[in-house]
C-alpha cells in the first residue's frame, strides 16, 4: 500500500485558506477561534505538516488527532504544543466540531529576537498528543486570555513596539505552560507513579536479561517506547518527580549492577564491563568512579 505522503502547508494563509478562513490578519502570527473551522465538503483526514508552530487549546472535540503514531480523543481544556515539521492529522466521523483557540505562528515571525532559539528550549513542543496539557478551569482563562491580547495586538495598528508586545505575550504563554506541565506532573499522582513502576520494571528485566551482553545500554528511546510516552515527556517527567533524568536512571540501575557484580563474583574488571554492555573497560571504571567516587578495584577491595 502507497503511504500517503502529508500535505504541507507553508503559510499562515495557506492554513486559513485550507480552514475556509478569511484572510489572516498578520502574514506571520494568528490567533483562530476553532468555532469557526468546519469540516470542508469532501475533506479527507490526510496527514499534515506546518511549516510554523501550533499552540492549541480545545474544548468539545468531536474527532480524534493522530500525532505520529499515537491517537488522543479530547476531553475538556486540553492544550497541546506542535512544532514546525511535526505530522498529524484529524478524523472525524461527522462534521467537525470544537471550541477553543489556536495560535499559530510563523518562525520567520521569531527571527532576530531571544525567542527564535530558547522556543526550542521548551521540551513539550516534542511530546505526543497523549502528552496533552490538561488545564484547570483558572489556567484556561489565563491561556485565552493571553491568546487574545495577542489577537487584540496584531489588529491594532502595527508600530515599531507590536512586534516587541506579541513576543512579550508568546513568552508568557509558554512560561505558563511549562509551570502548568509541572502542576500536572506533581499533581497527577497514580498515573506518573504507574510510570515510576513501570520504569524500574523495565530496567530490572533488561538488565538482569543478556541484553546488556548482546546490545549494550539501553537507549532513553528505548524505555520511553517501552512506557509509551516521547523520550522528552519521560526525562522532564522524572527530572520533576525524582530529580534525575532518564539517562541518570539508567546509569543509576547499572552502578547497582556492577556493585552487585563486583562484590559477590570473581569476575575481572573486564569482563564485569563486557557483560554490562561496555566494548572499552575504561568507559566502564570512568563512569563508576564518576558515580562512587571510587575505581572498581577500589569498590571492590573496600569488602576486603
Amino acid at each position: 500500500m502507497k503511504k500517503i505522503q502529508p500535505q504541507k502547508i507553508k503559510t499562515i494563509a495557506e492554513y486559513h485558506q485550507l480552514m475556509g478562513l478569511k484572510k489572516p490578519e498578520h502574514p506571520l502570527v494568528s490567533v483562530i477561534n476553532f468555532e469557526n473551522i468546519k469540516r470542508l465538503p469532501g475533506d479527507k483526514p490526510n496527514p499534515l505538516t506546518h511549516n510554523f508552530y501550533s499552540i492549541a487549546l480545545k474544548r468539545n472535540f468531536n474527532g480524534k488527532i493522530k500525532y505520529g503514531q499515537q491517537e488522543y480523543d479530547f476531553d475538556e481544556g486540553l492544550m497541546i504544543f506542535i512544532s514546525p515539521g511535526q505530522v498529524f492529522s484529524i478524523e472525524a466521523d461527522e462534521e467537525l466540531k470544537h471550541s477553543g483557540w489556536l495560535l499559530i505562528v510563523h518562525p520567520d515571525f521569531l527571527w532576530n529576537t531571544p525567542l527564535a532559539k530558547t522556543i526550542k528550549q521548551y521540551e513539550y513542543f516534542g511530546y505526543s498528543v497523549n502528552e496533552a496539557l490538561h488545564l484547570s478551569e483558572k489556567e484556561e482563562t489565563t491561556i485565552t486570555s493571553i491568546m487574545q491580547n495577542i489577537e487584540q495586538e496584531y489588529c491594532s495598528n502595527i508600530d515599531k513596539f507590536s512586534q516587541d508586545v506579541i513576543i512579550a505575550q508568546l513568552e508568557l504563554l509558554l512560561i505558563y505552560a511549562e509551570r502548568f506541565y509541572h502542576r500536572q506532573f506533581i499533581t497527577r499522582k497514580i498515573t506518573n507513579h504507574n510510570i515510576l513502576t513501570r520504569l524500574e520494571d523495565i530496567l530490572a528485566e533488561y538488565f538482569n536479561s543478556d541484553a546488556l551482553t548482546r546490545i549494550g545500554l539501553p537507549t532513553v528511546q528505548y524505555i520511553a517506547q517501552a512506557l509509551n510516552v516521547s523520550p522528552n515527556y519521560l526525562s522532564v517527567l522524572l527530572k520533576v518527580l525524582t530529580g534525575q533524568s532518564t539517562q541518570q536512571h539508567i546509569h543509576d540501575k547499572l552502578i547497582e549492577k556492577a556493585k552487585e557484580k563486583l562484590s559477590t563474583s570473581d569476575l575481572s574488571v573486564s569482563e564485569i564491563a563486557y557483560e554490562l554492555g561496555f566494548e572499552h573497560s575504561q568507559s566502564f571504571s570512568k563512569l563508576f568512579k564518576s558515580k562512587t567516587n571510587l575505581s572498581p578495584l577500589e569498590f571492590r577491595h573496600s569488602f576486603n
